[in-house]
C-alpha cells in the first residue's frame, strides 16, 4: 500500500495555471474634454484629456515617425493632433474641447487647425505659456 502511494504521488500530471480571462474595460463617453498642446522648437506634444484631467489619448510629433528637425515642423504638429483626436473621438465620442497651448513653436497654429479639421467643435482657446519674470530675489543682503 505504501507502493502505490509513492506511486501515485510520483506520476501524477502537474496542471498548468489557467489563465485567467479579462473582462473588456467598457469604454467612458466623454461628449467635453480639453487638448493641451506643447509646442516647443523640436517637438510638439498632443494630449487629450476630460475635464478632470484623466487622459483618454496622447500623441506627439516624434510618436507619428518624425525624426529630428522635421519634428518641430508644423506639418508634424498637424499629423500629431490628428491622430490623438482621431482615437479620441472613435473611443470616447468626443465632440467639443477646450484647448490650451503652452509654447512657441510652429506647431501652434496647425495643431488647432488639425483639430478644427477633424470635425471637433472648439470651445475656447487659451494661451498658457509661462512668461519669464526676473526670477525671484537673491540671496544676500541688499546693495546700499
Amino acid at each position: 500500500m505504501a507502493e502505490e502511494e509513492v506511486k501515485n504521488t510520483t506520476n501524477t500530471e502537474v496542471e498548468a495555471p489557467k489563465a485567467t480571462k479579462r473582462s473588456k474595460k467598457a469604454k467612458r463617453i466623454v461628449n467635453a474634454g480639453a487638448v493641451h498642446i506643447q509646442a516647443t522648437f523640436n517637438n510638439t506634444i498632443i494630449t487629450v484629456s476630460d475635464k478632470n484631467g484623466g487622459v483618454l489619448s496622447a500623441s506627439s510629433a516624434g510618436a507619428n515617425g518624425f525624426r529630428g528637425s522635421k519634428k518641430g515642423t508644423a506639418f508634424a504638429a498637424g499629423v500629431a493632433a490628428e491622430k490623438a483626436l482621431s482615437i479620441a473621438k472613435k473611443n470616447h465620442a468626443l465632440n467639443s474641447v477646450d484647448v490650451y497651448v503652452k509654447g512657441i513653436g510652429l506647431g501652434r497654429d496647425a495643431a488647432v487647425r488639425a483639430i478644427s479639421a477633424a470635425g471637433i467643435r472648439i470651445d475656447s482657446i487659451t494661451d498658457v505659456t509661462p512668461i519669464a519674470h526676473g526670477g525671484v530675489r537673491p540671496k544676500g543682503e541688499r546693495k546700499p
